[in-house]
């Protein structure tokens, strides 16, 4: 049997402000093209399927559109809910699609309801969908200490004696396949993940990179309240994992697929799709990758703006969604509008001037207390949002403007 493991579809979810719906519709054409080339059999979708808990209309055709396509290409599908999904509203209408070979698996009373297929090498593949357990729910459901650790142990314990009541007498061989939406220790994060630490959206994770090994040690988040040892996969044949956008080996049969599609610019480097499971007789043979690419690709550039503009070295990025860091010791003059258009695709702007001799060794409250003049508060507050003097016509304008403001004080003076 061979099974794609999918996760973080994220359906409906914007980049930047730039909705990502048609670069989503052709990933998951791709998905579909590579269960009919490769005769898939089964695909799995590890949590995140939304962006949202409520999610848009589009989305939730698209979601539509791609499950019938994935099944008319001949593939059953099994679906888990994520941390970004509401579990109810995903799993509407589980029981009835089913049937069809849609198979969702949104509820902790479904972790022991495996969907078990026969393998056409022989032996059978059960495969357990285990949602997003919300830590203090789940914990006091099943009697376990409120925390991802514990309640990720409890799941995985439910479904190795499930497993062995199921299939333990059989003379068939089984292969255990676990889908699980966690941060596992020691896996590298990106900007797009919604921290799930503390079981309430704090703000994202970081880290970049496809693989653990090419990632710096400041990188790899270890050992905080959200992170679930992967030890306690043992004796699971193959674990599906979702949540971290980056594909990732945790151990030879514990992996992240990570997201089809990047969604943050810390994502730039990572090679986008899913992996291949092969089962042979209840057991898992083979993993191998499988690459996608669709939407705009990613640049992250930094540097002086007229390099920016004028070097052929950035033409490769003319096409592409840009973050790009201008690293002037002074604010370029309409910086956004000039680098716009060479790089139409530039969604975030960045100022990050180079520590240097132009650069103010002084606090901007150190200079106001030093300033001798009212004209020098104002030019000193704009070249301190502004990042750069102002220019002589600015100057201009602003002494105008005192002069204007002083000649209407009468008596009373100078503001300063």
């Amino acid at each position: 049997m061979l099974i794609l493991h999918t996760s973080d579809w994220h359906l409906g979810r914007s980049f930047h402000g730039t909705g990502l719906l048609r670069a989503q519709r052709e990933v998951l054409d791709q998905m579909a093209a590579t269960v009919r080339e490769r005769g898939v059999d089964l695909v799995l979708v590890a949590g995140d399927v939304y962006d949202r808990a409520l999610p848009a209309a589009d989305a939730v055709e698209v979601l539509d559109r791609a499950l019938a396509e994935l099944v008319s290409a001949g593939a059953a599908v099994v679906l888990t809910s994520g941390n970004h999904d509401s579990a109810i509203r995903l799993g509407f209408g589980g029981h009835l699609m089913g049937a069809s070979g849609v198979h969702f698996r949104t509820r902790t009373d479904q972790v022991t309801a495996p969907v078990v297929l026969d393998d056409p090498d022989g032996g059978l593949v059960a495969v357990y969908g285990v949602p997003y357990l919300e830590p203090r729910h789940t914990g006091q459901v099943w009697d376990v200490d409120p925390n991802h650790t514990a309640v990720t142990a409890e799941a995985v314990r439910r479904i190795r004696e499930d497993a062995e009541r199921r299939f333990g007498g059989q003379e068939q061989e089984s292969a255990v396949i676990a889908m699980a939406h966690l941060f596992a220790a020691g896996g590298a994060g990106s900007d797009s993940e919604r921290d799930i630490g503390a079981d309430v959206p704090q703000g994202p994770a970081t880290g970049n990179q496809e693989g653990r090994a090419d990632c710096p040690p400041e990188e790899l988040l270890v050992g905080t309240l959200g992170q679930v040892p992967v030890s306690v996969f043992e004796g699971i044949d193959y674990v599906a994992l979702g949540h971290l956008h980056g594909r990732q080996r945790m151990a030879e049969t514990v992996r992240y697929s990570g997201s089809p599609l990047p969604y943050s610019f810390s994502e730039a480097n990572h090679t986008k799709g899913g992996l291949l499971v092969r089962t042979t007789g209840g057991a898992v043979t083979g993993i191998e990758t499988v690459d996608w690419s669709a939407g705009r690709k990613l640049a992250v550039l930094r540097g002086r703006i007229e390099d920016l503009m004028d070097s052929p070295d950035y033409a490769w990025a003319e096409d592409r969604w840009c973050q790009i860091t201008v690293t002037d010791p002074v604010r370029p003059p309409q910086a956004y509008r000039r680098l716009k258009e060479r790089f139409d695709g530039l969604l975030n702007f960045v100022l990050d001037p180079d520590v240097g001799a132009a650069a103010t060794k002084s606090t901007y409250a150190a200079r106001l207390a030093a300033a001798s003049s009212d004209l020098e508060v104002c030019t000193g507050f704009v070249e301190h949002v502004r990042r750069r003097p102002a220019t002589a016509s600015e100057t201009a304008l602003l002494t105008s403007a005192l002069d204007e403001s002083r000649a209407g004080l009468g008596d009373e003076g100078s503001a300063a």
